[in-house]
């Protein structure tokens, strides 16, 4: 057989055959070079550079673009820290490019979280008179109906604040007031008026009245906005709402203080011409329990208040909490679900959560069982042998009538349990760790696929945690907590029941611990774990939870180059830690604002420093 190379008749030896290629390459380029461009006529569609042989670097035009990806752009500092900024070891900077995938290229720092500004919340006012002699009892009685109150219409993104005398009497008109002869009704209402006025207008109303529906009804989310066309009443309400500006609320003081025949009328609507007022015939989503809806609906306690008042207010504040809470479930007819992702190994991690759940697919107190709210007569009222449906899916899913609470853990908390390791190194971050963000990754999966890379799904997360509509569907809890807020009634609007039957003995309608609500698992969501898995995961959990408040060098270095390996897991982390906190501080200074007035009334126990907040294990010198 021939060799190789014979068949043409001669043989060269190796380093000739490459001397021939390098000739032929030269010759080539040389070619190409020189000979070519000379043969074609310049024009209009030749680059007039080429055609003169002359060829250039390109040029960073714009050296001060504001791109991350810029390698020319100028050092910065760092955004001023703003006010009430830091919390529980959490910082945050409030900015419009919030969803900008990471927080640093905004903060230029590694630990604070850019979250959305805070929207201004309209204010809601309700008059108690803080003249009229009560006993010790029936003060705090009616201290914690108007906690219900406030408490239900924070949750719905208002301002409830509480008038008293005190506004009033600083009303240029108060003294007019006091010069006339008046029905004593008529004398209460204009107080009422005269206080809110002195505030510059908005929402006044009854402490009776509650928002008894979704965050998203119309006209919840018209009160929101806080503009109003026209000083407005609403039908049948009598003076449970009225909204209005400043200026046409003093026109309405005047008419009704100087009307000549104010001595004879007791309420301020009969002081005041028809044509004063918008009448708004829609407030299907708003519930009021005045006297006559008592009697009519709630004759049991009509009778309570008639025998004992004290006993009667707090028997109604019970029956108000109960109907809110089932209004909250109606919402959510498709139950609650607890994330879960790698559900091999993150049962105890979920766990508060889960206990979270389960409170609020129980039912509240009540002492008119299955009762419904005056506005919704046709609910579906919560019954104890049939509770709210709890799934643990391993995937977010954003469907209308479901509720989500989500665990998000550190991604060392994570890989310590996934891995059932009680320590990491370097070598098993860099060699082990196959896919980077495998937490956004799983509950992500279904909602974006999988080709998504780790930026688009930490967007995506930050939408599901503070989008607009997220607030009120959504909770996301941190896993190096060892228990939820012990103030997360304000963040749901009513008061959640408390797991206080240790015995499984129960009266209907809130049941026992055998009665609660198991969550269901879907074999689609992942395996069940083993039982040395449940029995390993309390151990490292506790282990991640002291790594991550660590300040020991190896701890912190370790901790920094889990992040560094899962930055959008990292993101994700911070972000929901931040939006929780800022959320708390938010309450907290508005709470210590809003106690110096009216006696205090309507406040809450555990807003003072160093009770709910403090027993979540989140004191301002922590660190998580």
């Amino acid at each position: 057989m021939p060799k190789h190379g014979a068949t043409l008749g001669l043989r060269l030896a190796p380093r000739r055959v490459t001397l021939l290629l390098v000739l032929v390459g030269v010759f080539a380029l040389f070619t190409l070079l020189f000979t070519l461009p000379n043969a074609m006529p310049t024009g209009p569609s030749l680059s007039k550079s080429i055609a003169d042989h002359k060829f250039s670097i390109p040029k960073y035009k714009d050296k001060f673009s504001s791109s991350i990806l810029n390698p020319f752009r100028p050092v910065s500092h760092k955004p001023p820290e703003q006010k009430n900024s830091t919390y529980g070891g959490s910082s945050w900077y409030s900015n419009w490019n919030w969803r900008s995938p990471f927080s640093s290229s905004i903060t230029l720092d590694e630990n604070r979280a850019l979250l959305p500004p805070l929207k201004d919340r309209a204010p809601i006012y309700c008059y108690y008179d803080t003249t009229l002699q009560r006993d010790e009892a029936t003060k705090e009685a009616e201290s914690a109906l108007l906690l219900t109150w406030r408490r239900a219409w924070w949750a719905q993104g208002f301002k409830p604040i509480i008038l008293s005398a005190a506004e009033a009497m600083n009303n240029p008109l108060y003294d007019e007031l006091q010069r006339l002869d008046v029905e004593p009704g008529f004398k209460k209402d204009m107080m009422r008026w005269l206080a809110w006025e002195n505030m510059g207008g908005g929402l006044l109303a009854h402490h009776l009245l509650f928002p008894m529906a979704s965050r998203q009804v119309p006209l919840l989310s018209f009160l929101r906005r806080g503009e109003y066309p026209g000083l407005t009443r609403w039908e049948r309400f009598d003076n449970a709402l009225f909204a209005g500006q400043k200026v046409q609320i003093a026109d309405a003081i005047v008419q009704a203080l100087r009307n000549p025949k104010n001595k004879s009328v007791k309420d301020f609507i009969s002081a005041v011409t028809s044509d004063t007022f918008l009448v708004d015939p829609s407030h299907d989503s708003l519930a009021f329990y005045d006297a006559k809806t008592i009697e009519k609906n709630y004759p049991k306690v009509a009778e309570e208040t008639t025998a004992n008042r004290e006993k009667g207010i707090k028997s109604l504040n019970l029956l108000i909490n109960s109907h809110l809470h089932n209004t909250w479930q109606d919402t959510f007819a498709n139950g609650i679900a607890v994330l879960k992702p790698m559900p091999a190994h993150t049962t105890h991690m979920i766990e508060p959560a889960l206990e979270l759940a389960t409170l609020l697919a129980t039912c509240s107190e009540t002492p008119v069982p299955s009762s419904c709210p005056p506005n919704i007569p046709k609910c579906s009222p919560c019954v104890a042998s049939h509770p709210m449906k709890i799934t643990t899916p391993s995937r977010y899913r954003n469907t209308t009538g479901l509720y989500t609470i989500g665990t998000v853990p550190h991604p060392y908390t994570l890989r310590t349990l996934d891995a059932s390791r009680d320590s990491l190194d370097i070598s098993y971050i860099r060699r082990e760790i196959k896919k980077r963000d495998e937490w956004l990754y799983l509950i992500f999966q279904e909602l974006l696929g999988t080709g998504i890379s780790g930026s688009v799904r930490v967007v995506k997360f930050k939408e599901a945690v503070a989008g607009e509509y997220a607030t009120s569907h959504t909770l996301w809890l941190t896993a190096e907590k060892e228990s939820v807020p012990h103030d997360l009634d304000w963040w749901f609007g009513f008061d959640i029941p408390n797991n206080t039957t240790d015995t499984g003995k129960s009266e209907t309608p809130v049941p026992g611990p055998e009665r609660r609500p198991k969550p269901q698992h879907d074999p689609a969501d992942g395996p069940v774990p083993t039982l040395d898995d449940l029995a390993n995961e309390p151990r490292l959990l506790q282990r991640a939870r002291e790594v991550s408040k660590s300040t020991l060098e190896q701890d912190v270095r370790i901790r920094n180059a889990i992040e560094a390996w899962n930055l959008a897991d990292t993101e994700a982390w911070r972000f929901a830690r931040a939006f929780l906190a800022r959320a708390r501080v938010e309450r907290l200074k508005w709470e210590e604002e809003e106690n110096k007035y009216a006696g205090g009334v309507g406040s809450d126990a555990e807003s003072k420093p160093g009770s709910g907040w403090l027993r979540w294990g989140d004191d301002k010198d922590s660190q998580d």
